[in-house]
């Protein structure tokens, strides 16, 4: 049996655990931020700025479970994130016909308006905190990173079955 090795001779496993450290800090270090700018700028935070982004995908609305799942979260968190945006008249709670306990959750026009005003800072401090990546950079780095998300996918579905 060999070892795999990379080009500084060490095993190919202590490299792969270098990359996810790095990867792992790099995104806390990139969420903390975003979080951060979220609370000081907007009074927001990301669990809903999540909430609203997911609703926005779906303008016909989508169930409440659906939602969490979608989101990967308990049904609770979602439930009061709703209920707030519901308050202030961002979001609406909608009976699913022939399911009486079931609700589908939409953006209002003013929930909308309000998700896409978050999304242009959003995708503008991303855009500041990745600045200085080349577009060959960008293209590696989402091929590589395509190539992990193909490999978890398929060991989620072996899981499945």
């Amino acid at each position: 049996m060999t070892l795999e090795t990379t080009s500084k001779q060490e095993p190919l496993s202590k490299a792969r655990l270098r990359i996810w450290l790095k990867l792992l800090k790099a995104a806390n270090g990139i969420e903390a931020e975003i979080r951060r700018n979220l609370r000081d700028q907007h009074g927001t935070t990301l669990p809903r700025f999540d909430v609203m982004s997911a609703l926005a995908r779906f303008p016909d609305g989508l169930k409440m479970s659906d939602l969490s799942n979608f989101l990967k979260v308990s049904n609770g968190n979602v439930t009061g994130i709703v209920d707030k945006l519901t308050e202030e008249g961002l979001a609406l709670r909608v009976a699913v016909p022939g399911d009486k306990r079931a609700q589908l959750a939409q953006l209002t026009p003013k929930g909308l308006l309000a998700f896409e005003e978050l999304a242009h800072h959003h995708e503008n401090w991303i855009n500041k905190l990745l600045d200085g990546w080349a577009v060959e950079d960008i293209d590696a780095v989402s091929a590589a990173l395509d190539v992990v998300l193909s490999h978890h996918s398929d060991k989620e579905s072996d899981h499945a079955q």
